[in-house]
């Protein structure tokens, strides 16, 4: 939702000012901010659309902002040494909202994909047939929250995801190519082709 009587400029100041006085505090970066990261990895034509989830309390991911075109977009988590900003499809979501609660329950060293494997072959967890994701990965001190921009060095990366499928089915390489697709985990859940940040 927009605000209709704060000229934007006015807007973009007093979350710069925020997020200043929020970095001195430990505290949270003011909602603008956490938008303008959280949808980096998208093309631009699908930033405005996405549904953004970040954080209004420490470590509760919840929704800062509705979607309308089937993209889901997480903020920076704020307990991450890095900085890690990933959009995904929709479809993805009870597979990635499954391995976020895992990790609540069980703890960083839990065996996330094994239960949810296992989980999608018991036909609880349900998988789409396909959905693209996009990440961007660096240096904690490669964003820039006065621009809003992310400086050179890091690392972008898109993937499909194809549940189930091998090489075979989609005529692609299995082995690593940093230079064109290929099928990761090929027959598994996680079946995914891998599309380079700099194809």
């Amino acid at each position: 939702m927009r605000p209709t009587l704060i000229p934007a400029a006015a807007l973009l100041a007093l979350a710069f000012t925020s997020a200043a006085v929020g970095a001195q505090a430990g505290t949270l970066p003011p909602t603008a901010e956490q938008i303008a990261a959280a949808v980096l990895p998208l093309p631009a034509e699908m930033r405005d659309g996405a549904m953004i989830m970040g954080f209004k309390v420490k470590d509760k991911l919840e929704v800062l902002r509705p979607g309308t075109n089937g993209m889901i977009c997480l903020a920076l988590w704020p307990s991450r040494p890095d900085f890690h900003v990933a959009c995904y499809h929709e479809g993805l979501e009870p597979f990635m909202a499954r391995g976020r609660e895992i990790r609540e329950k069980m703890g960083a060293k839990a065996n996330v994909d094994s239960i949810r494997t296992k989980e999608i072959a018991d036909g609880k967890l349900k998988m789409p047939r396909a959905g693209a994701l996009y990440s961007i990965t660096g240096n904690k001190d490669v964003w820039d929250p006065k621009t809003l921009k992310v400086a050179p060095g890091t690392n972008t990366l898109g993937v499909i995801y194809v549940p189930g499928s091998t090489g075979t089915d989609i005529g692609l390489s299995v082995k690593p190519n940093p230079a064109g697709p290929w099928v990761m985990f090929p027959g598994t859940p996680k079946a995914h082709i891998m599309l380079m940040g700099k194809m």
